[in-house]
């Protein structure tokens, strides 16, 4: 049976429009993209002209949350704490763990999916990731994913993929329908990095002001055994 890919198809064709625009790119790979380029959403990433502090308190948390600092480096395994709006003045705050990087293929993975030329031509990974909710707002219900990103090898932010029907390598959906305070969950999210892309970075980014919290690590071949313990700390590549 054919399964099409929901989201993960408009998301790469927007990555490849924008990565096709945004010239050589900085090259840094610290998942603060270029001027130039743009999140796989319809916003621009160009930064403000005046830094934010990293301990500034860029959204309302509820008391003894302690937020990441901005522009933290982090490896596999760490945690940050990290706040995101959902609406006008509707905030939520995630314990965020980056746990693992896979890289797989279309053969071993989306076998059965109907793909076109374009996905094809792209590298999918696989974000392995633990979540808490720290804050007051129940996330549940809301579709919501973790807002992290990966930054591929031009620099360029990467959206996560849905699908429009289950998808058991890697299930790639929304916090679970009650997640309110205290609640915790493991996730797996799919991204598509066009045009042979790379894996560099994982970004939690949720302005184009905010200068991005990063996790950086090894990559594994999906074959590979899970690491115990925290993950490598040099840069992976795809």
């Amino acid at each position: 049976m054919n399964r099409v890919l929901a989201r993960g198809l408009a998301v790469l064709l927007s990555a490849m429009l924008l990565v096709g625009c945004s010239g050589s790119g900085s090259g840094d790979n610290t998942g603060n993209p270029d001027p130039s380029t743009s999140t796989s959403g319809s916003q621009s990433t160009t930064p403000s002209a005046t830094e934010p502090s990293p301990t500034e308190t860029y959204l309302p948390v509820p008391p003894g949350v302690d937020l990441t600092a901005q522009g933290s480096k982090l490896a596999l395994g760490d945690h940050a704490v990290g706040a995101f709006e959902l609406r006008k003045d509707v905030v939520g705050a995630l314990d965020i763990q980056v746990n693992r990087l896979e890289q797989t293929t279309f053969k071993q993975s989306f076998k059965g999916w109907k793909l076109d030329s374009a996905t094809k031509k792209s590298t999918p990974f696989f974000v392995h990731v633990t979540v808490k909710n720290v804050g007051d707002t129940d996330l549940g219900g809301r579709g919501v994913s973790p807002p992290l990103y990966i930054v591929d090898g031009k620099n360029t932010l990467i959206e996560s993929s849905s699908f429009a029907s289950e998808f058991k390598p890697c299930p790639s959906t929304p916090l679970p329908k009650k997640f309110g305070h205290g609640d915790k969950a493991t996730v797996c999210l799919v991204f598509l990095s066009p045009d042979k892309g790379q894996l560099t970075a994982v970004s939690f980014r949720p302005t184009e002001t905010f200068n991005p919290i990063v996790w950086t690590g090894a990559i594994q071949a999906l074959t590979d055994k899970p690491k115990k313990g925290k993950g490598g700390k040099g840069k992976g590549n795809g």
